[in-house]
Protein backbone atom coordinates (compact mmCIF):
# COMPACT_ATOMS: atom_id res chain seq x y z
CA UNK A 1 0.00 0.00 0.00
CA UNK A 2 1.65 3.33 -1.14
CA UNK A 3 2.38 5.89 1.42
CA UNK A 4 0.33 8.89 -0.65
CA UNK A 5 -3.12 9.44 0.13
CA UNK A 6 -2.78 7.58 3.00
CA UNK A 7 -5.58 8.24 6.14
CA UNK A 8 -4.36 8.74 9.11
CA UNK A 9 -6.32 6.55 11.92
CA UNK A 10 -5.79 9.71 14.55
CA UNK A 11 -8.54 11.42 16.32
CA UNK A 12 -10.89 12.05 13.48
CA UNK A 13 -12.55 15.74 13.30
CA UNK A 14 -16.42 16.05 13.55
CA UNK A 15 -16.77 12.96 15.89
CA UNK A 16 -17.63 14.76 19.28
CA UNK A 17 -16.22 13.36 22.46
CA UNK A 18 -16.49 13.59 25.97
CA UNK A 19 -14.43 13.68 28.93
CA UNK A 20 -11.06 11.40 28.46
CA UNK A 21 -12.59 8.84 25.52
CA UNK A 22 -10.35 9.52 22.57
CA UNK A 23 -11.75 10.71 19.28
CA UNK A 24 -9.88 8.09 17.78
CA UNK A 25 -10.78 5.49 15.38
CA UNK A 26 -10.05 2.48 17.96
CA UNK A 27 -6.91 0.89 19.99
CA UNK A 28 -4.60 -1.96 18.47
CA UNK A 29 -3.12 -2.84 21.80
CA UNK A 30 -0.31 -1.20 21.62
CA UNK A 31 -0.62 2.11 21.85
CA UNK A 32 -1.34 2.73 18.45
CA UNK A 33 -5.03 2.79 16.88
CA UNK A 34 -6.85 1.32 13.96
CA UNK A 35 -9.85 1.77 11.52
CA UNK A 36 -11.44 4.97 10.45
CA UNK A 37 -12.43 6.52 7.52
CA UNK A 38 -11.75 9.89 7.81
CA UNK A 39 -8.95 11.70 7.42
CA UNK A 40 -7.28 12.49 10.51
CA UNK A 41 -6.76 15.72 12.51
CA UNK A 42 -3.53 17.39 11.06
CA UNK A 43 -0.97 18.89 13.39
CA UNK A 44 0.70 22.34 12.58
CA UNK A 45 2.54 24.90 14.10
CA UNK A 46 1.63 28.71 14.35
CA UNK A 47 5.15 30.24 13.77
CA UNK A 48 5.87 28.51 10.50
CA UNK A 49 8.64 29.98 8.69
CA UNK A 50 7.87 29.61 5.56
CA UNK A 51 6.10 27.10 3.41
CA UNK A 52 8.76 25.27 1.27
CA UNK A 53 10.36 22.06 2.01
CA UNK A 54 13.07 21.84 4.73
CA UNK A 55 11.96 24.92 5.98
CA UNK A 56 13.07 24.79 9.73
CA UNK A 57 10.61 26.51 12.66
CA UNK A 58 11.69 29.46 14.62
CA UNK A 59 10.99 30.62 18.04
CA UNK A 60 10.25 26.58 19.46
CA UNK A 61 12.84 24.90 22.07
CA UNK A 62 15.40 27.69 21.57
CA UNK A 63 17.89 25.30 23.86
CA UNK A 64 16.92 22.46 21.33
CA UNK A 65 19.15 21.65 18.54
CA UNK A 66 17.70 22.23 15.30
CA UNK A 67 19.32 19.69 13.31
CA UNK A 68 17.88 17.65 10.77
CA UNK A 69 18.03 13.95 12.14
CA UNK A 70 16.72 12.18 8.76
CA UNK A 71 14.52 13.30 5.61
CA UNK A 72 10.76 13.98 5.27
CA UNK A 73 10.73 10.96 2.81
CA UNK A 74 11.05 7.37 2.78
CA UNK A 75 11.53 4.22 5.57
CA UNK A 76 13.34 4.48 8.47
CA UNK A 77 14.41 1.02 10.22
CA UNK A 78 14.55 2.03 13.98
CA UNK A 79 18.09 1.06 15.74
CA UNK A 80 19.95 1.18 12.36
CA UNK A 81 18.38 4.07 10.35
CA UNK A 82 17.15 6.09 13.08
CA UNK A 83 17.12 6.32 16.93
CA UNK A 84 14.36 6.02 19.44
CA UNK A 85 13.27 9.06 20.39
CA UNK A 86 11.27 12.48 19.87
CA UNK A 87 11.44 14.20 16.19
CA UNK A 88 9.30 17.13 15.00
CA UNK A 89 9.15 18.00 11.50
CA UNK A 90 7.72 21.65 10.94
CA UNK A 91 6.74 23.80 8.01
CA UNK A 92 4.56 21.70 6.05
CA UNK A 93 1.45 23.60 4.48
CA UNK A 94 0.04 21.43 1.82
CA UNK A 95 -1.60 18.88 4.21
CA UNK A 96 0.03 15.88 2.36
CA UNK A 97 2.38 15.28 5.14
CA UNK A 98 2.06 11.63 6.54
CA UNK A 99 3.77 9.46 8.76
CA UNK A 100 3.26 5.72 10.69
CA UNK A 101 5.29 4.29 13.11
CA UNK A 102 4.94 0.17 12.51
CA UNK A 103 5.68 -2.92 14.44
CA UNK A 104 7.05 -4.88 11.15
CA UNK A 105 8.05 -3.79 7.70
CA UNK A 106 4.97 -5.88 6.34
CA UNK A 107 2.74 -2.72 5.03
CA UNK A 108 -0.08 -4.55 6.73
CA UNK A 109 -2.86 -2.60 8.34
CA UNK A 110 -2.20 -4.88 11.10
CA UNK A 111 1.50 -3.26 11.76
CA UNK A 112 0.34 0.39 12.40
CA UNK A 113 1.06 1.31 15.90
CA UNK A 114 0.06 5.06 15.10
CA UNK A 115 -0.40 7.55 12.00
CA UNK A 116 -1.25 11.05 11.38
CA UNK A 117 -1.38 13.70 8.47
CA UNK A 118 -0.16 17.31 9.40
CA UNK A 119 -0.02 20.44 8.37
CA UNK A 120 2.72 22.20 9.72
CA UNK A 121 4.75 21.20 12.71
CA UNK A 122 4.04 17.30 14.19
CA UNK A 123 5.89 16.12 16.84
CA UNK A 124 5.87 12.08 17.24
CA UNK A 125 7.82 9.80 19.75
CA UNK A 126 9.61 6.34 17.82
CA UNK A 127 10.12 3.70 20.71
CA UNK A 128 12.88 1.57 20.88
CA UNK A 129 10.27 -1.19 20.31
CA UNK A 130 8.97 0.31 16.90
CA UNK A 131 10.62 -1.68 13.95
CA UNK A 132 9.86 1.00 11.10
CA UNK A 133 8.76 4.68 10.78
CA UNK A 134 7.35 5.69 7.31
CA UNK A 135 7.44 9.34 6.11
CA UNK A 136 6.21 10.73 2.68
CA UNK A 137 5.82 14.17 2.08
CA UNK A 138 6.56 15.71 5.05
CA UNK A 139 9.76 18.31 5.30
CA UNK A 140 12.71 16.87 7.29
CA UNK A 141 12.63 15.70 10.59
CA UNK A 142 14.53 16.31 13.44
CA UNK A 143 15.46 15.43 16.90
CA UNK A 144 14.45 17.66 20.17
CA UNK A 145 14.70 17.22 23.50
CA UNK A 146 11.40 16.86 25.14
CA UNK A 147 12.70 18.75 28.48
CA UNK A 148 14.13 21.54 26.57
CA UNK A 149 12.19 25.49 27.27
CA UNK A 150 11.74 28.24 25.10
CA UNK A 151 9.92 31.23 24.84
CA UNK A 152 6.31 30.04 25.39
CA UNK A 153 3.44 31.96 23.65
CA UNK A 154 0.22 33.08 25.23
CA UNK A 155 -1.59 33.31 21.88
CA UNK A 156 -1.80 30.73 19.25
CA UNK A 157 -3.01 29.87 15.75
CA UNK A 158 -6.73 27.69 15.79
CA UNK A 159 -4.96 25.41 12.75
CA UNK A 160 -1.89 25.59 14.60
CA UNK A 161 -1.82 21.97 15.30
CA UNK A 162 0.80 20.20 17.77
CA UNK A 163 2.55 22.72 20.88
CA UNK A 164 4.58 21.43 23.22
CA UNK A 165 3.69 22.70 26.43
CA UNK A 166 6.40 24.84 28.25
CA UNK A 167 8.47 25.18 25.45
CA UNK A 168 5.84 26.69 22.33
CA UNK A 169 2.79 27.83 24.27
CA UNK A 170 2.15 28.32 28.12
CA UNK A 171 -0.08 26.65 30.35
CA UNK A 172 -3.15 28.13 31.19
CA UNK A 173 -6.89 28.68 30.08
CA UNK A 174 -7.24 29.40 26.16
CA UNK A 175 -10.40 30.44 24.53
CA UNK A 176 -11.01 30.17 20.64
CA UNK A 177 -14.24 32.04 18.92
CA UNK A 178 -16.22 32.05 16.40
CA UNK A 179 -16.25 28.34 15.41
CA UNK A 180 -18.87 26.66 13.22
CA UNK A 181 -19.08 22.98 11.64
CA UNK A 182 -18.31 21.76 14.82
CA UNK A 183 -14.87 21.57 12.40
CA UNK A 184 -12.71 22.83 15.56
CA UNK A 185 -11.17 19.87 17.01
CA UNK A 186 -8.27 20.33 19.77
CA UNK A 187 -6.61 17.45 21.86
CA UNK A 188 -4.29 17.62 25.40
CA UNK A 189 -2.22 14.67 25.84
CA UNK A 190 0.40 13.41 27.14
CA UNK A 191 3.03 12.70 25.41
CA UNK A 192 3.93 12.15 21.38
CA UNK A 193 3.52 8.45 20.69
CA UNK A 194 -0.37 9.10 19.09
CA UNK A 195 -1.94 6.58 21.07
CA UNK A 196 -5.39 6.05 22.50
CA UNK A 197 -3.86 6.49 26.10
CA UNK A 198 -1.67 9.34 24.93
CA UNK A 199 -5.20 11.33 25.04
CA UNK A 200 -5.86 13.43 28.36
CA UNK A 201 -8.55 15.13 27.12
CA UNK A 202 -10.26 15.89 23.30
CA UNK A 203 -13.07 17.60 21.89
CA UNK A 204 -14.85 19.02 18.87
CA UNK A 205 -16.17 22.38 19.46
CA UNK A 206 -19.13 24.56 17.47
CA UNK A 207 -18.94 28.03 18.63
CA UNK A 208 -16.95 28.80 21.82
CA UNK A 209 -14.55 26.47 23.31
CA UNK A 210 -12.57 26.84 26.43
CA UNK A 211 -9.65 24.68 27.35
CA UNK A 212 -7.03 24.92 30.56
CA UNK A 213 -3.90 23.55 29.31
CA UNK A 214 -1.92 21.83 32.49
CA UNK A 215 2.11 22.92 32.89
CA UNK A 216 1.79 18.53 33.48
CA UNK A 217 0.79 18.05 30.08
CA UNK A 218 3.22 17.45 27.05
CA UNK A 219 1.67 18.46 24.29
CA UNK A 220 -1.80 20.71 22.73
CA UNK A 221 -3.18 19.46 19.84
CA UNK A 222 -5.30 22.06 17.60
CA UNK A 223 -6.78 21.90 13.59
CA UNK A 224 -9.73 23.64 12.32
CA UNK A 225 -10.35 26.48 14.80
CA UNK A 226 -10.34 29.97 15.07
CA UNK A 227 -7.17 31.59 17.00
CA UNK A 228 -6.74 30.53 21.01
CA UNK A 229 -5.71 33.45 23.41
CA UNK A 230 -4.58 32.33 26.70
CA UNK A 231 -7.06 34.35 29.23
CA UNK A 232 -5.96 32.92 32.39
Amino acid sequence: MGMKGKIALGAVVGVVVIGVVSANAGDNGDGGTSGGTGKGSSASAEREAGDKKGTKDTGKAEDAEKKAAFAGDGDSQVGSDIKPGTYRTTGNSDGLCYWERAKDASGEMDSLLANDNVTGTGYVTVKATDKLFKSSDCNDWEAVDEKAKGSPAARISGDGGMFAVGADIAPGTYKSTGNTDDSCYWERTKDAEHGVESILANDNVNGTAVVRISASDAYFKTTGCKDWKKTG
